[in-house]
């Protein structure tokens, strides 16, 4: 860990930097949290960002800093992570989401950071300079959190199915129109508490390798998590209108029900991730609860182009942010 402290003034600049990628984060991901909602009519645009917003703040009461710690002490090993790491890895995360913000393709901020402080740490260190296990469970989740997403989606699906066999269309719709806004809010809370913890985790890195915090303590400062958990829960008001529509219309065509049981499925598996300290993609995990409720309908409801070309999105997230992180850092190093 750096001994000398850096300027003030860098380190406000890299924070700064830092809370922008997590108003891009809530920017980016609002579609997660609000496509199925909207896309089945039970709120409107508008109402369905600041309810998300909402429970995305809220977050800050119900999970522990698990996912903060992993992002800020597991990824890199100590001592490696200085100033222009930090720079790099943010550089790299914000490009790979506005390129995938301007193209409308669900794409994962989470492993987008991921890949700039690897792209970052290896310019500067080589493979050595990483956490092998912290590096290994995140990238295992890539498969693992769509999937579970899946399996979650689809069984909610099949249990309400025989659950309410005997009930009436409109009486289905009218009891799911109600209980969609629980799930919504339970999947935006779950988001919250995942992905507001990431940019935490960075800057908490910052602050160690800074010399502002001590590798000992066991949180960051109040204020780092206040200004996270408040930055996200903005991003998410200001919505991804581009994504919202692939998210909610392109990859299968939801009703109430349909909302219900992706949402619910989706929020139980970042509940779970968030509890084991595992950075997931909010993104990966609704997109295969919504491609799960869709295929028990029938194959042909899920359309598989579609829900290919966000796979090819998740697959090179993490190698073009490092990629635009390791020349980033290379900047950094060579302006300052």
């Amino acid at each position: 860990m750096a001994t000398v402290q850096v300027a003030l003034w860098v380190v406000v600049v890299l924070v700064a930097l830092a809370i922008l990628f997590d108003f891009m984060n809530g920017f980016h991901d609002a579609a997660n949290s609000i496509a199925t909602v909207v896309s089945t009519g039970v709120l409107r645009p508008g109402q369905a960002v600041v309810f998300a917003a909402f429970f995305n703040l809220v977050a800050i009461f119900i999970f522990h800093l698990s996912v903060a710690a992993t992002v800020g002490k597991g990824i890199a090993q100590p001592g490696v992570v200085d100033v222009h790491v930090v720079f790099g890895a943010l550089v790299g995360a914000i490009s790979w989401n506005l390129v995938t913000w301007y193209y409308g393709i669900p794409s994962s901020s989470s492993h987008a950071l991921i890949g700039g402080i690897v792209g970052a740490v290896i310019a500067k260190t080589g493979t050595s300079g990483l956490v092998a296990s912290g590096i290994w469970k995140t990238v295992a989740f890539i498969f693992v959190s769509p999937l579970l997403g899946f399996l979650l989606g689809s069984l909610m699906m099949v249990v309400v199915a025989w659950g309410f066999r005997r009930a009436t269309p409109s009486r289905i719709d009218r009891w799911f129109r109600r209980l969609q806004l629980v799930s919504a809010g339970a999947y935006s809370l779950g988001h919250g508490g995942n992905d507001a913890q990431k940019t935490i985790g960075i800057i908490w890195m910052l602050l160690i390798a800074t010399g502002y915090a001590s590798a000992g303590e066991s949180a960051p400062p109040n204020w780092v998590i206040v200004s996270c958990y408040a930055a996200i829960a903005l991003g998410t008001m200001f919505g991804g209108w581009r994504i919202v529509k692939t998210m909610g219309q392109k990859i299968t065509k939801l009703k109430p029900v349909g909302g219900f049981c992706a949402e619910t499925g989706g929020a139980l598996t970042l509940f779970l991730a968030t509890a084991l300290g595992i950075p997931v993609s909010t993104t990966h995990t609704i997109t295969g609860a919504i491609v799960g409720v869709g295929s028990t309908q029938r194959a042909s409801a899920v359309r598989w182009g579609v829900a290919g070309n966000i796979v090819w999105a998740w697959i090179f997230t993490i190698p073009a942010s490092a990629f635009v992180a390791a020349i980033a850092y290379w900047i950094s190093m060579q302006l300052f």
